[in-house]
This record gives C-alpha cells, structure tokens and sequence, in this order.
C-alpha cells in the first residue's frame, strides 16, 4: 500500500516542524516579547498546517508559511486581547517585522534568543534549560531528563524564568561587545547542549547538531578575536565529522572500529584549521582542550596511531580547568592505553570507591572494556551487565549486548 496523502502531510509538517520550529518561535518572540504567546501561535499554525495542507498542498517554502500563519496567529491574539496601549504598541512592532539587533551585527533571530535566554540575570543552569525547549522544541520531560529532575520542577523552573525575563523587561538582542564575555559561558553551554542532543542521536532528525554548529559560526563571528568560541566550533566540526559512522544499524561503534575513510575529512581540516587559530591563545579554556583531544582522534591515520600520551595529558589539563568526574574517567581510559591497563583500572577503581559518579553507565561500560583487553572475562562480563541495566539508549544497549555475548 503506498504512503497517503495524510501521511505525506503529517511527514512534511514533522520535517518543519524540527527544522522551522527554533526560527518562528525565535522571530515571534522578537516581535511580541511574549513568551508563551509565541510558543502557542507556533503550536497553532502546526495544528493548522495539518489540516490547510491536506486540503490545499504542502506549499513550496514550509517554514515561511508556517511563519505568516504564526505571524497572523499572533496579531488575531493581540487584537482580541489588547486593552491597553502596551498591547496595541507590540501589535505595531508585529506590523513591521522582527527588530533588528542593536549593534547591527548579525540579524539572526535564533542568536538573539539564546542571547536574551542567558542574561545573567537568571540562574546558569536555568538559562540553558530555557534555550533547549523554546530553540529546539524539546519537550518538557526531555529537558527535565538531561538535567536529571523532575518534569513539574523543570516546568517551574522555565516559568519562573519567563516570568523573570518579562518583569525585568530584559531587551531581546545581541549585547553591547562590552557584556558579551560575561553570557559567553552560558551560550556556549548552550550551544554544546545543543549539539549533543543531536550528536548522541541514532538519528538526528531535528537537526540539532547543524543547527548548532550554524549558529557556532555566528558567534565567532561576532567575538573574532574570543579564542573559547572558535575551540568550541572546532570540536563541534571534529566530532560532527565522525557521526556518520557512529551508530551503523541501531549499533554504537565504538571510535576503534569505525571506517575511518568514511569520516567527513573536509570538516576535519576545517575543524583542525579552526582550532589552531583558537589555540594561538596563551591560556587555552576547556573547549579549546577538548577540542585538541578530538583533533588526536580525527587525525590519527588507524586506532593503533591514536597518541595515548598526549590525550592523557590533556585530560588531565582539562580536569584542572573544568574538575568533573566525567573528566577523569576519561582521563583514566585514555592513561589505560598509554601507560596500561593495571593503571587506568586504578584510577578507575578510586573513581568508582568515590561515589561521585552514582548509576553512571559509562563508569562500569569503561571497567568492563578495560577488563576485556587484560582477559578477565568473568569479570568483564559482570560489568557489561551491570552498565547493560543503566544504559540510556537503545544503540548503546545494542553494543553492550555484542560485547556481554562476545564474551
């Protein structure tokens, strides 16, 4: 039976809706100033796209049809609910479109938002947790999870920031160049977060890790001579290079295993290029490190050329600038394969006495790798089993089933 046409229209507004979502929120916002009036015209043109395209066709430009129907969502609302002339000022400021930023730099309504989403005047981790649902249109409860709380605190917690936002009147537009350094760590958390979302995707449909790297670039451009902002789209460009061959058939491949020709080699060089002019900085940030510990990677010409030695010595710097214990189970793999397996199971052992890391998968998924490569299978067995009944995902599940019945 071939695909029907309600299909072919619930397909179509799915697409627009994970690449167009993050834009039209983006420009109502700056046309309104209104939250949540924004997100529900956004909603509302999609509910409407369901049913005019069925019966009218799925136009030639999705996103600017969806944008217009918002658009005019919007000014319905407005009109119907004005009372006031501060109501009736921001229909006007709707008439003509999405203000330009102050500084004229780059007119690009999704920059403006993570911007106005990182004012210092809200909590960091708030700041990054109000980006992630209204720029990529992840739920609720897919923000709550990445941020490992409940689903009703998180919706308080992103009310209370656009309450904060609306009350404070905190302007939507790119900062002066004086206050950019200080939302500097915060748009970058943000746009990292971004692309993981993707990056970690067996299939990232929405787009996210693009996205995130599009808007990487703006802020480069903006802050040229900002060393943290080019190390952080050099990583992104060196990780996105490698995705196409990180999950193949519902299955993580681990980075020794992958087929290293079929990696995106341009975006390497890119990526290379990139973080040698970041690196030309006297104090290198935690981007600019990782971004370095990619690099070994992407560039090494087999596994067996990777240099061990200097990612372990960069992990180590990482930790010093950026202390997490993520951090040092990274830093233990990596001395595991430079010095041998007896020390990185040390420091993984301390690590894993320590309690810091909790039900974290990855702790007994590095134990039982390291495990396998000294021959202790029993005892490898026990932790891919162990890191099996924690894993997030269902390539990562896959991968430790091979393993566990490898064995």
């Amino acid at each position: 039976m071939g695909v029907t046409a309600p299909q072919l229209v619930r397909d179509a507004v799915d697409a627009a809706y994970r690449t167009e979502w993050g834009q039209i929120v983006a420009t109502l916002i700056g046309s309104t100033g209104d939250w949540d009036l924004a997100e529900d015209c956004a909603q509302d043109a999609f509910a409407t796209a369901l049913t005019t395209w069925a019966r009218d066709g799925i136009p030639d430009r999705p996103g600017a049809w969806l944008t217009t129907a918002a658009r005019n969502r919007a000014i319905d609302r407005l009109r119907r609910d004005s009372v006031a002339g501060a109501k009736l000022s921001q229909l006007a400021v709707l008439g003509r479109g999405p203000a330009e930023p102050a500084t004229g730099a780059i007119p690009d309504d999704r920059l403006r938002l993570i911007f106005t989403c990182c004012h210092p005047a809200l909590p960091l981790p708030t700041r990054v947790a109000l980006t992630l649902r209204t720029l990529t249109g992840l739920s609720t409860a897919e923000i709550a999870a990445a941020f490992l709380t409940a689903e009703s605190t998180m919706a308080q917690r992103l009310v209370r920031a656009k309450r904060r936002i609306a009350d404070a009147a905190i302007p939507y537009r790119v900062p002066t160049p004086e206050q950019l350094p200080q939302r500097l760590p915060a748009v970058s958390a943000v746009l990292y977060l971004i692309f993981n979302q993707g990056y970690s995707a067996a299939d990232d449909q929405r787009g996210l890790a693009p996205e995130a790297i599009f808007l990487a670039r703006l802020v480069v451009r903006l802050l040229p001579t900002e060393p943290e902002p080019a190390g952080l789209l050099a990583l992104m460009l060196l990780l996105e290079a490698r995705r196409p061959q990180r999950i193949a058939d519902g299955v993580l491949i681990p980075l020794e295993e992958q087929d290293r020709s079929r990696w995106d080699h341009a975006m390497i060089a890119e990526g290379v290029r990139t973080l040698d002019r970041a690196l030309a900085s006297q104090q290198p940030g935690p981007y600019q490190v990782q971004a370095a510990i990619a690099a070994c990677h992407a560039t090494a010409t087999d596994a067996d050329a990777t240099d061990w030695p200097q990612i372990a010595a960069l992990y180590l710097e990482l930790a010093r600038l950026a202390p997490s214990p993520v951090v040092e189970l990274n830093r233990a793999v990596a001395v595991a394969m430079a010095e041998g397996i007896p020390a990185g199971l040390e420091l993984i052992d301390e690590l894993a006495g320590s309690g810091r890391l909790g039900e974290y998968h990855l702790l007994a998924a590095a134990r039982a790798d390291l495990l396998r490569r000294a021959g202790r299978s029993g005892e490898a067995a026990a932790e891919y089993a162990a890191a099996l009944a924690l894993a997030p995902t269902d390539a990562e599940r896959r991968y430790l089933e091979r393993r566990l019945h490898g064995l």
